[in-house]
């Protein structure tokens, strides 16, 4: 079984900085848009509920990752178990050697 490598240090940064630039960046930009109070909470309520579902599809997508991988951890356990059986089952049926008389 492959051990997860770690994240770096860099990576984790550029993603935080990545989604507050771009989460800011947005919201920014709706402040400043020419366009009536409503238009604006209505875009920004858009943007919200989107995070949310970002953030939500990615939990699902690594806990469906992380169960997949459960299940084969099982499977293999399962299959190593039938096998150990297998071979004691076959050592236990091959007769014993016979010991010649001096």
């Amino acid at each position: 079984m492959q051990t997860p490598i770690p994240h770096s240090r860099s990576w984790i940064i550029q993603t935080y900085a990545s989604f507050i630039l771009s989460l800011g960046g947005t919201m920014v930009g709706i402040y400043y848009t020419p366009a009536e109070i409503w238009v604006k909470a209505f875009l920004a309520m858009g943007l919200l509920f989107t995070v949310a579902s970002c953030l939500g599809l990615a939990k699902t997508v690594r806990d469906m990752h992380e169960s997949e991988q459960f299940l084969h951890k099982l499977e293999s356990a399962k299959a190593e178990i039938i096998l150990q059986r297998a071979d004691d089952y076959i050592e236990a049926l091959e007769p014993t050697p016979r010991r010649r008389a001096s």
